[in-house]
């Protein structure tokens, strides 16, 4: 029997830019996908245990951030980056698989993000 092969990484980023006056990340990966993902998604769906809690249930919909701004991104080691929002908001770390993931799904999840805050009756801000 063959060994199990490992899964398949994600791409690598070739470039991480903030633009649009903050509002937006820019990532291009060495498959040549590309993706502009805006500061609003980016903070509502935080991989951080405050926004996405412990278990699935426990994820938070989080309004009124639709003017947020990424205000810095640090490096973590050689797999991901902490983005820090000028609403103070800091404590998720994004890998670049996760990044990938996002891009790719984004408009699925953003999407399902905008169907939650109109069920509870909240605004994007």
């Amino acid at each position: 029997m063959a060994p199990a092969s490992a899964p398949a990484a994600a791409p690598w980023p070739t470039e991480l830019r903030v633009i649009d006056d903050r509002h937006t990340l820019s990532v291009t990966f060495e498959d040549g996908a590309k993706f502009t993902l805006p500061a609003e998604y980016l903070r509502v769906e935080s991989p951080s245990a405050e926004v996405q809690g412990h278990q699935p249930e426990e994820k938070i919909t989080v309004p009124g951030k639709r003017q947020v701004r990424i205000a810095q991104v640090e490096p973590v080691g050689n797999y991901a980056v902490r983005l820090i929002f000028d609403d103070g908001h800091g404590t998720g770390i994004y890998t670049w698989d996760l990044l990938y993931s996002y891009g790719v799904n984004q408009e699925e999840k953003f999407g399902a993000y905008l169907k939650k805050l109109e069920a509870q009756g909240l605004a994007r801000g």
